[in-house]
C-alpha cells in the first residue's frame, strides 16, 4: 500500500468486525480499530466495558466469537498465544519470590533455550531500559511497589515482542506512585519505540500516557482518537461524562441557554464565574450557588441555574476569586460558544 507515493508500513494491530460472547454475554460486540507501529494506545473504559477482553484477545489468551485480529499485517485471529509477537504485563506482576530479579527477567528466554550467557546479558540490558541498573542480584520482596512494576516490564520487554499489552499495570499503586511511574512508562515506551496497548479504568492515566485513546463502553467503541480531541470533542454523552467531568445539558435547559433543542456538554473548567449581571458575551446562565467544594488548587462551584440545570463550575484558588462566590450567592455564569459541544 502506498500513501502519497510512499510506502505505509502495516497497523500493528488492526481488529476488524471483532466480537466476543460468552455465553448469552456479549462482552465485545463488533469492534473495528488499527493501532499504529509505535504507538501508545490506551483503551479506556468502566468495569465491564470489554476492554480487558479485547486486550486477551490480541494476547491470544480469549478466541473471538467472530471477526479478525492482525498483527503487522498477518492474520493472528488464531495463533497460539506463545507465536505472536507479544507480550503481556498484568496488574498482579506475577513475580517469582524465590527467584533474583535477573533470574525473573530472564524467565522467559530460559525456557525458550537461550544460553545463560546471553540470558543474563539481555536481562542486564531490559533492566537498564527500566531504569533499574545494579538492581538484578535482588528479590523481589526487596523492592518497592514501583521497581517491582519495573522488573515485570522488564521480564515482558527482554522477548523484545512487537507489541507490549499492559493490563492496569498501575491500580495496584498509591496515587504518588502511580503518577511518577505514567512518567516512567511514557518515557520508557518513547526509548524502546514498541506499540504499547494500555487498559485502565482511570480516565486521568489514559490522558496522560496515551498518543491516542479509545473509549469502550458495553463491548462497543464510543470514540478513538488523540486523547486531548476526545476531552475536548467527545462525540457522545457516555465520552463527555466518562473522559473528565462535564456538564450535560439537554431538553427544556438546551432551548433556554443555547437555543437548539440539542443534548449539548461543556467543562467546568470553560465556565466563567461573576457577579449577577457582569458575564462577558456568550451563553449565559444566571443561578444560585448550592455548593461551594475546595479542592487544593481549584474550587468547584455547583449552580442550580434558573434555566432549571444544575451547573459545574471551576475557580481557581490562586486568583482569589473562589471566595468571592459564597453559598446562596446568585452570580452569573458564561462561556464562549466554542465551548459548547454537541452530542450525538
Amino acid at each position: 500500500m502506498t500513501e502519497a507515493g510512499r510506502a505505509v508500513a502495516p497497523a500493528a494491530i488492526a481488529l476488524r468486525g471483532l466480537r466476543k460472547e460468552f455465553g448469552s454475554v456479549v462482552a465485545v460486540d463488533g469492534i473495528d480499530l488499527d493501532i499504529a507501529d509505535g504507538e501508545f494506545f490506551a483503551v479506556l473504559g468502566p468495569s465491564g466495558s470489554g476492554k480487558t477482553t479485547v486486550l486477551r484477545m490480541i494476547a491470544g489468551f480469549e478466541t473471538p466469537t467472530s471477526g479478525t485480529i492482525e498483527l503487522a499485517g498477518a492474520d493472528a485471529t488464531r495463533t497460539p498465544p506463545f507465536r505472536r509477537n507479544v507480550n503481556t504485563v498484568f496488574q498482579d506482576y506475577a513475580l517469582f519470590p524465590h527467584m533474583s530479579v535477573t533470574q525473573n527477567v530472564a524467565y522467559g528466554l530460559r525456557v525458550k533455550g537461550v544460553g545463560k550467557a546471553e540470558q543474563r546479558r539481555r536481562a542486564t540490558e531490559a533492566l537498564e531500559m527500566v531504569r533499574l541498573t545494579g538492581m538484578g542480584d535482588r528479590r523481589p520482596t526487596q523492592l518497592s511497589g514501583g521497581q517491582r512494576q519495573r522488573v515485570a516490564l522488564a521480564r515482558a520487554l527482554v522477548n523484545r515482542p512487537r507489541v507490549l499489552l499492559l493490563d492496569e499495570p498501575l491500580g495496584a499503586l498509591d496515587l504518588k506512585l502511580r503518577e511518577q511511574m505514567q512518567v516512567e512508562l511514557k518515557s520508557i515506551q518513547r526509548d524502546v519505540g514498541i506499540t504499547f496497548v494500555f487498559v485502565t479504568h482511570d480516565q486521568d492515566e489514559a490522558l496522560t500516557l496515551s498518543d491516542r485513546l479509545a473509549v469502550m463502553n458495553a463491548g462497543r467503541l464510543e470514540q478513538v482518537g488523540p486523547a486531548a480531541e476526545v476531552y475536548e470533542a467527545p462525540a457522545t454523552r457516555f465520552v463527555a461524562e466518562f473522559v473528565g467531568s462535564s456538564n450535560v445539558i439537554d431538553g427544556a435547559a438546551s432551548v433556554a441557554l443555547i437555543g437548539a433543542g440539542r443534548t449539548v456538554s461543556v467543562r467546568p473548567e470553560k465556565i466563567r464565574v461573576s457577579g449577577l449581571g457582569d458575564a462577558p458575551d456568550g451563553v449565559r446562565a444566571d443561578g444560585v450557588v448550592r455548593e461551594v467544594v475546595y479542592a487544593g488548587s481549584e474550587t468547584r462551584l455547583v449552580v442550580d441555574a434558573d434555566a432549571g440545570v444544575t451547573l459545574t463550575a471551576l475557580v481557581l484558588n490562586a486568583t482569589g476569586a473562589s471566595s468571592q462566590f459564597p453559598r446562596d450567592t446568585r452570580v452569573t455564569l458564561s462561556w464562549s460558544p466554542d465551548s459548547t459541544r454537541f452530542l450525538d
